[in-house]
């Protein structure tokens, strides 16, 4: 049984806690309060789909985590956690020569150490990565999610093709953010559950998003990475407070950012949507038939689109009316 699973066996308790009941947000928090708390391990995030626990000595990882999960509360009363990790520092003389951060998870350190100023970013893939190779109860598609009440658009695209930079546009203009990277599929519901983390924003889409909303909260500027300059944008707390909430899928939308490109928008065949969709999965291989099952469900029921485009308003407005039009996937509660 998952947290998500554990929490939903209590939904009067949960529907009983009023809004002043609710624990303080991450950013209300005394920053000295929030290092103890980490160094205890006894920090619990609720993703939605997952709860993982987190335990660390760096202050500055502490600091900047504060800054880009603000919106959301500490889990004081989960029962159990589905990840157990840690952010913490080098070995030996790596502990004070060009000093590292090490990402653990149960204990196993599962690839190399970062720069230790680069905690954060470390422990956002770390924890993707612990996603993407042990969540397979549900179909886990590499899509960007976002939702207008309980209808959802899966946003699908490779890398550079400017999927996190819209997924972060239209959570600034009132969607609901589910995910960037996860679109969390329940083959059981045909549902999309949020799992809702930081949007990382590479090398000029920081400065893009950064322009976009004066309400965007980016967290500090991450130089040479891995994968280029990247920061953090702190999802909103309209979605935070929503990551409990499953959207049914409505739309597949499959982006493409060029410089100066007029609005384009191309309706796909399902046998394509459907093989875009599978291709841009974590775990379709594993889960088999479950994945193939879910997947189609979603392909047949949904319209697909190709969408080319260079102003992120444009684009917005039409996925906003696209996706308030189109048809819902059949799901059961």
């Amino acid at each position: 049984m998952t947290s998500q699973q554990v929490q939903h066996s209590l939904p009067s308790q949960q529907s009983a806690q009023s809004e002043h009941s609710q624990p303080p947000r991450i950013r209300d928090l005394p920053l000295a309060l929030l290092a103890r708390r980490f160094s205890t391990g006894s920090v619990a995030l609720d993703y939605g789909a997952a709860m993982v626990r987190v335990r660390s000595h760096l202050g500055a990882f502490v600091r900047d985590f504060q800054q880009v999960y603000g919106a959301f509360t500490l889990a004081d009363d989960a029962p159990f956690a589905d990840f157990h990790t840690e952010v913490c520092g080098g070995q030996g003389l790596r502990a004070f020569l060009r000093p590292q951060s090490r990402f653990l998870i149960d204990g196993i350190q599962p690839f190399d150490p970062f720069p230790k100023a680069q905690a954060l970013p470390h422990f956002e893939w770390g924890v993707n990565w612990c996603f993407a190779q042990r969540f397979n109860q549900h179909v886990l598609l590499h899509a960007g999610a976002l939702a207008l009440a309980d209808r959802a658009v899966i946003m699908a695209a490779p890398p550079g093709a400017g999927k996190s930079t819209l997924t972060a546009a239209m959570m600034l203009r009132g969607f609901r953010m589910l995910s960037d990277e996860f679109g969390v599929l329940c083959p059981r519901t045909g549902r999309l559950w949020p799992m809702l983390k930081p949007v990382a924003l590479k090398n000029r889409a920081v400065d893009v998003i950064r322009d976009f909303a004066d309400e965007a909260i980016l967290g500090p500027l991450y130089k040479g990475t891995r994968k280029g300059d990247v920061a953090h944008l702190a999802p909103l707390a309209a979605s935070v407070d929503a990551r409990q909430r499953p959207a049914r899928p409505c739309l597949l939308l499959f982006p493409s950012f060029r410089d100066g490109a007029a609005l384009s928008i191309r309706r796909l065949p399902g046998e394509e949507a459907f093989a875009r969709v599978a291709f841009n999965s974590f775990n379709y291989a594993l889960v088999g038939q479950i994945a193939f099952d879910a997947v189609a469900n979603v392909a047949e029921a949904c319209p697909a689109f190709a969408l080319e485009y260079s102003r992120l308003d444009e684009a917005i407005e039409s996925l906003r009316t696209m996706l308030l039009e189109s048809p819902a996937v059949a799901t059961t509660a």
